[in-house]
């Protein structure tokens, strides 16, 4: 049976997730987890400690649980069941106080609040980056912080997707088709924008089993075209001088960190 996790907070438990995920991803196991947010009240609390001792009745394995409490009564409910409780904010809190000589001064839902400039600043970007997607409009390039290009289905999307949500990076991205293959060269809109082109590509056999899930046994999907349009879109980039990243092997996380490091664009936390 797979160990039980819950990630739990009076707020959005996006906290403990990130955290609890971290942690969990150090070890070979599946856990089955559950996340449990907003407990901002001693009734919730009570009814999620019910639900964690009953877990460890049923199973006889104490829980697992990941949370990021601010309110201490609510802390103390979790902290009575029956689970191992590991506390993410108070484990820094008390050293960080003795270090900086200041009290902390806990409120739900601070480090994901919206009453910020931040928080605007990110709305911006994703709207920005919805409506600059896969180029449907080459209207606004000047305004981007970043512009993706690759073949189509290598991940330029979701790096892009993930940019602004997670940083705030107004990201576009462009898609070079079957029909630029035969003079394949940079959009004017492009090269007016050279400096903040950056290039994604994959390889050609992971790219073919994407696109016959996609649309199988067409000539868009085989691979004698996966080969042929990454090895062309691969001397573009070299041509031109457009830094490039292999997104087969990493996750879009991964493939944004890289994006991020290569260029040194401003990361933008929240």
């Amino acid at each position: 049976m797979a160990p039980k996790v819950f990630y739990i907070s009076d707020g959005t438990a996006i906290t403990a997730e990130v955290f609890g995920h971290a942690v969990l991803s150090q070890f070979p196991v599946e856990f089955e987890a559950l996340t449990i947010p907003f407990i901002d009240s001693i009734a919730k609390a009570e009814k999620v400690k019910q639900q964690l001792d009953d877990c460890f009745i049923t199973t006889e394995v104490r829980p697992i649980v990941f949370h990021s409490i601010v309110n201490a009564e609510i802390r103390d409910i979790i902290f009575a069941s029956q689970a191992i409780d590991y506390d993410f904010l108070n484990t820094f809190v008390s050293p960080l106080e003795q270090q900086l000589g200041i009290k902390a001064q806990p409120v739900i839902n601070r480090t994901h609040g919206k009453a910020n400039e931040g928080y605007e600043n990110r709305i911006d970007a994703i709207n920005y980056t919805l409506d600059n997607d896969d180029g449907q409009t080459m209207k606004h390039m000047d305004k981007a912080d970043i512009i993706l290009l690759g073949v189509s289905r290598c991940g330029k999307t979701p790096s892009s997707l993930y940019l602004s949500m997670q940083f705030g990076i107004k990201a576009a991205n462009y898609p070079f088709t079957e029909d630029d293959m035969d003079n394949l060269k940079l959009p004017p809109e492009l090269k007016h924008n050279k400096k903040k082109l950056f290039g994604l590509t994959i390889d050609p056999n992971r790219l073919h089993e994407i696109r016959q899930s996609r649309m199988e046994n067409s000539r868009y999907s085989s691979l004698r075209q996966c080969r042929m349009e990454v090895k062309e879109v691969e001397m573009l980039y070299k041509k031109e001088r457009i830094p490039y990243v292999n997104t087969t092997n990493h996750s879009v996380e991964e493939i944004a960190a890289k994006i991020l490091d290569m260029t040194g664009l401003e990361r933008h936390m929240f």
